[in-house]
């Protein structure tokens, strides 16, 4: 069962803030054009795997568009007339409960209710001010972050059931032509472009933390009981890391809980999709070499990218 430090008595807001890092991703060269609706290609599953007896991971993938709200017309029919336009970006997001009870689900399901909201009405906002303005992009994850901290905590103190629950967080926005990302615990953001795998963000776990000191070697902290011991998680000890990276055609990418990680290597991700036909094929078939793996977590996987027509 995963765990994670702090998850008992959550940080102060502003040491939380203090201590959230900005981590630029590896650019790639910018496509000519943003991709059209109909040649965005995206798909994700979650299941509960073979051995828990709930699902406390939660996805969602989403479109952000502009859209026009009637306050008043004397026209019929006026809900034909809201409706979106201008496709905004791309937002994917999966989230991985902590605990192993019923606060784990409601944790991770908060999460990603309330960083939906907050980050599709303020992506609307500076996008319509200035979409190449990556800051003001920067700072809306920021916020999010703390806001979705916010919730949690709060909906952990109003039922002494849900006391010291947490969840990871991983989410990406394509806001042409950048993908920002929001990281907090474990639950990753891979990338496959110019042939190879790229993990663009990087685990928070004590594991970690000890091959970044020195501690440990990479092989080593993948088989240690402190690979799933979570050094921050939003609820919990919480620092968001925020990043952003070029997009370019071709690029897969793909959002995953460590359900995945813990039965499939970096090796069977990397041929899966570059050999993939479609975003639910290779979801699908990546849900089943982790249920073939053992399926001992739940697992959840979000895999998008763009097919540009000639």
């Amino acid at each position: 069962m995963r765990s994670a430090l702090g998850c008992l008595a959550s940080p102060r807001l502003a040491d939380m803030m203090k201590s959230m890092s900005v981590t630029p991703a590896p650019s790639i060269a910018v496509p000519d054009r943003r991709p059209t609706d109909d040649e965005l290609d995206a798909f994700g599953v979650s299941h509960r795997g073979k051995v828990r007896e709930r699902n406390e991971d939660h996805f969602l993938l989403s479109s952000v568009h502009k859209v026009m709200r009637v306050r008043a017309t004397s026209l019929p029919f006026s809900d034909a007339l809201e409706r979106p336009s201008g496709r905004l970006g791309l937002l994917g997001m999966v989230a991985d409960g902590v605990g192993g009870s019923r606060g784990g689900e409601e944790a991770s399901r908060a999460a990603l209710e309330t960083i939906a909201a907050y980050v599709t009405n303020m992506t609307q906002c500076v996008y319509t001010a200035d979409p190449t303005a990556a800051d003001a992009f920067v700072k809306v994850l920021q916020d999010a972050a703390q806001r979705t901290h916010e919730s949690v905590v709060a909906r952990s103190k109003e039922n002494p059931l849900l006391a010291g629950m947490a969840t990871t967080l991983t989410l990406c926005i394509g806001v042409w032509p950048m993908m920002y990302f929001l990281h907090v615990g474990d639950s990753r953001c891979y990338q496959l472009y110019d042939g190879s795998l790229h993990q663009i963000t990087k685990d928070q776990t004590l594991a970690q933390e000890l091959v970044d000191s020195g501690v440990l070697k990479p092989e080593e902290a993948a088989r240690t009981r402190l690979a799933h011991v979570l050094s921050s998680a939003i609820g919990g000890m919480s620092t968001p890391v925020v990043g952003f990276v070029r997009l370019r055609p071709g690029t897969v990418t793909m959002l995953c809980t460590d359900g995945l990680t813990k039965h499939v290597s970096d090796q069977q991700i990397e041929h899966r999709l570059k050999t993939m036909t479609s975003a639910e094929q290779v979801c699908n078939a990546l849900l089943q070499d982790a249920l073939d793996g053992g399926g001992t977590d739940n697992i959840t996987i979000a895999v998008a990218r763009a097919i540009l027509k000639t």
